[in-house]
């Protein structure tokens, strides 16, 4: 495991009144920060998540001092960002959509050309990149050119280059994008790993799903201000109701569903066609469900599904933002 820094009860970031502004008055003013605050937890997977230009790159980039904010105050690992840029690149590591790595060279040889880059010692090196390698899981395929890698694995030797430095913060810009299914949940466990052995990390990202399954706080921003944070339990919750979920075996019975749910909902049901699908808020869950089961039976309806569920972070996207799932 590589070493990190040892364990800080202080957020890992922290901005304030962060501001940044692209433009002019006279061609027209971009506000991609308005006044942002934010807290990252220390210890946990932070998600950032907004409606595309909602400001979710920008902070990235000035937490990685790829810009400076106009206004406001931001600190990285304790550390005065905004003053002190040199401090917190020592700090941070970062992986974007695209994995920055060289094809010609093997898996090991590009993280000890990484390590080298940082400083290391050409034996320290070598260590680090072992010692990444078994945390990305990718020991087996460590001295094959990278040509010849998945782009799953391609973008797991990312998160390596990223590591060798010890970084204390990962930052993560859309780190799945583009990858399929299973890939994507592969790459998941790599990121719940590098948590483990003691890496913060914040992400953006554009699956509501993956913000479900690895954040333990998820901060929802919007126009350049955040408008919603907590843990996806606690999002859920403000979302409101309980929702029935109903899957008929047949289209042609949708309707029928629909119109039997209406008077339990406390909103018109929501109609899914395709999936032959309708899910209703309701204010008494579990009698609720218990009613729809008995109405839905008396009337002979066959289903392929029934069941109560909480919102999804899909509905609490749109209900805080008015959009659907950010892309």
């Amino acid at each position: 495991m590589t070493p990190r820094a040892a364990p800080n009860s202080a957020p890992t970031i922290e901005a304030h009144g962060l501001t940044k502004h692209y433009g002019s008055e006279r061609k027209g003013m971009v506000h991609a920060l308005a006044g942002l605050d934010l807290v990252a937890p220390a210890g946990k997977v932070t998600a950032i998540l907004g409606p595309n230009g909602a400001g979710k790159t920008t902070f990235v980039k000035a937490v990685a001092t790829l810009l400076r904010p106009d206004a406001g105050s931001l600190t990285v690992a304790g550390i005065d960002a905004i003053a002190h840029p040199e401090q917190v690149r020592r700090v941070i590591g970062l992986a974007g959509q695209n994995a920055a790595v060289e094809p010609a060279l093997t898996g090991r040889e590009n993280l000890v050309m990484v390590a080298r880059l940082f400083g290391h010692t050409a034996p320290a090196a070598k260590a680090a990149a072992a010692a990444v390698l078994a945390e990305i899981h990718l020991e087996d395929d460590a001295d094959r050119p990278v040509k010849g890698y998945s782009g799953g694995m391609r973008r797991r030797l990312d998160l390596g280059a990223s590591l060798v430095g010890s970084p204390r913060i990962l930052l993560l810009d859309e780190p799945t994008t583009g990858l399929d299914p299973r890939t994507r949940i592969e790459l998941w466990e790599s990121i719940r790993s590098l948590v483990a052995g003691g890496t913060d990390v914040m992400l953006t990202t554009q699956y509501l799903e993956e913000a479900d399954q690895l954040a333990d706080h998820i901060v929802i921003i919007d126009h350049g201000r955040a408008i919603a944070t907590g843990t996806p339990t606690e999002l859920k919750s403000q979302a409101g109701r309980d929702v029935v979920e109903v899957r008929v075996q047949h289209g042609h019975d949708l309707a029928t569903v629909a119109e039997m749910l209406a008077p339990l909902g406390t909103e018109t049901p929501h109609l899914d066609e395709p999936a032959r699908r309708v899910a209703v808020p309701v204010a008494e869950g579990t009698a609720s469900l218990a009613v729809a089961v008995r109405l839905i039976s008396e009337r002979g309806i066959e289903l392929d599904d029934i069941g109560l569920r909480r919102p999804t972070l899909d509905e609490v996207f749109l209900a805080l933002t008015g959009t659907g799932a950010p892309e």
